[in-house]
């Protein structure tokens, strides 16, 4: 898509329409104000159309949304945005376009919950994990391939470290920790890196061990972002072999966001997983 992803687009047609509705214009009138015709407003309003941030600007002006915070969100989502926003477009060659959806997205979003069942957050992986896992996903990539999506894992942590800083809650699967990746050097240079990270005021960690038996997340790992200046531009993010399915409704983000509260309680407190993950890495 010209202008974004699919969901991008109607999330970002369903925050003009909210907009527009409370400017207490119809489609019509915000039409005549941009000096277009009715159909286009809809088609942007409904995500059937993409959408040039020049455009998304002069809707603003015309529903005088002032907030910058939310008109810079907004105009990420139609592909504009400063420099800081878009560094990853000098990765295009190397990154698939839903990868690059999803760094767009984690790099506005406010707050970021994930079940990861196999590996460590990208967020939270060092140098030497991030290269062993991605040689892994991408056996017989070039050493060049692989140096350019180890330098875009790690500046995607750059997320933790703006400001504000992106509110991380992570539920790992006991097999995360368990699970020898690179070596056992990589592993415990890579546990240590997780205690530290589970110390950071913005990281939640919490490890859910074995003994829990089976559990919601038994189908697979998600990730859920969540924006601060609006909560219809919430997203829930499943990752396959070799796409991505981004889900939207209401009763999707309800029913993710329930797993992750259910998942929250029977896993250990961050305290407690704290302890257990240093364990690991005494032991690694």
């Amino acid at each position: 898509m010209q202008y974004g992803p699919a969901v991008r687009r109607r999330k970002l047609g369903a925050e003009l329409r909210t907009l527009r509705t409370s400017a207490g214009l119809t489609s019509g009138e915000a039409a005549r104000l941009v000096g277009w015709h009715q159909s286009k407003v809809s088609r942007i309003e409904t995500g059937t159309s993409g959408v040039k941030p020049a455009d998304v600007r002069l809707l603003l002006d015309a529903y005088d949304v002032t907030d910058p915070q939310l008109r810079d969100l907004l105009l990420v989502l139609s592909g504009s945005g400063d420099g800081r926003h878009h560094w990853w477009h000098a990765y295009r060659g190397v990154l698939p376009p839903t990868y690059r959806d999803f760094i767009s997205l984690e790099s506005q979003a406010s707050a970021m919950r994930t079940l990861e069942t196999t590996v460590v957050p990208g967020l939270l992986q060092t140098p030497e994990y991030a290269r062993a896992v991605t040689r892994a996903a991408l056996e017989g990539a070039s050493e060049e391939r692989l140096d350019a999506l180890v330098e875009v894992r790690l500046a995607r942590q750059d997320v933790l470290r703006s400001d504000p800083p992106l509110e991380l809650s992570a539920v790992l699967d006991e097999a995360v920790l368990r699970r020898e990746v690179g070596g056992p050097g990589v592993m415990a240079r890579q546990l240590a890196r997780l205690v530290e990270a589970a110390r950071l005021p913005q990281v939640r960690l919490q490890v859910l061990p074995f003994s829990a038996g089976a559990h919601i997340g038994v189908t697979g790992p998600f990730v859920i972002f969540s924006f601060s200046r609006t909560s219809d531009l919430d997203v829930v993010v499943l990752d396959h072999l070799t796409s991505s399915l981004y889900l939207e409704r209401k009763e999707d983000l309800r029913a993710y966001s329930e797993a992750f509260n259910a998942l929250s309680v029977h896993a250990l407190s961050p305290e407690d997983s704290l302890d257990f993950i240093a364990g690991a890495a005494a032991g690694a």
